[in-house]
């Protein structure tokens, strides 16, 4: 599955590169929340190519990613630079370091692991934060038109395309799996697919 997973995603992220670097929305979104919380340090599981990761750097957010593909690291440092430390591997081996972070930014990852790995993300992810900080997830919608399409794997996952499997989330999924880590809100919001953005807070 990982082997699967690192394959698209480096197809995928080659296409990407040439449709330009805008942030998602979510990171737009997730850059002011931290802001405003004056998050200083972030970690991003799946950083991809640091599309997502500038907006942060931009603002004095030091960022630190974990990348599966080692064509997006590549990418990464030809265009903005070697300064910023990505680790190389699946976020399943989570932790790659002993640091604690006062955000954690993790997008459109989380639906492509099984539920124990998206357990694990999430309890991993929760342990890298210092007391009081916050981690923000976006996660695709079962109002997705992919929905139901593909190869049924269990209940609300399919097997879209290329061998890749997605997690299709509801308000109760989100509930089910992010209460015990500090859910305190989730929005709806539309980026290429419809998302939950998913904000927790440690000690909430």
């Amino acid at each position: 599955m990982t082997e699967k997973i690192e394959f698209w995603e480096s197809n995928f992220i080659e296409k990407q590169e040439m449709w330009g670097f805008e942030p998602a929305h979510s990171a737009v979104l997730t850059k002011d929340f931290f802001i405003q919380k004056s998050v200083k340090n972030i970690l991003i599981p799946g950083i991809g190519y640091g599309r997502n990761a500038q907006i942060f750097r931009d603002n004095g957010i030091m960022v630190t990613g974990i990348e599966i593909s080692k064509t997006a690291i590549e990418m990464a440092e030809k265009h903005y630079g070697t300064d910023m430390t990505i680790y190389h591997g699946s976020v399943t081996d989570m932790p790659f370091d002993q640091n604690q972070y006062g955000g954690i930014f993790c997008y459109a990852l989380i639906h492509l692991l099984d539920r124990s790995d998206r357990k694990k993300l999430i309890r991993d992810c929760y342990n890298q934060l210092t007391n009081d900080g916050y981690m923000v997830f976006t996660a695709i919608s079962k109002e997705a038109a992919t929905y139901g399409k593909g190869k049924f794997v269990s209940k609300d996952r399919y097997e879209i395309f290329d061998g890749v499997k997605m997690f299709f989330y509801d308000i109760e999924s989100i509930h089910t799996e992010f209460d015990q880590a500090g859910l305190f809100e989730i929005t709806k919001i539309d980026e290429s697919y419809p998302f939950f953005l998913i904000k927790c807070k440690k000690g909430e």
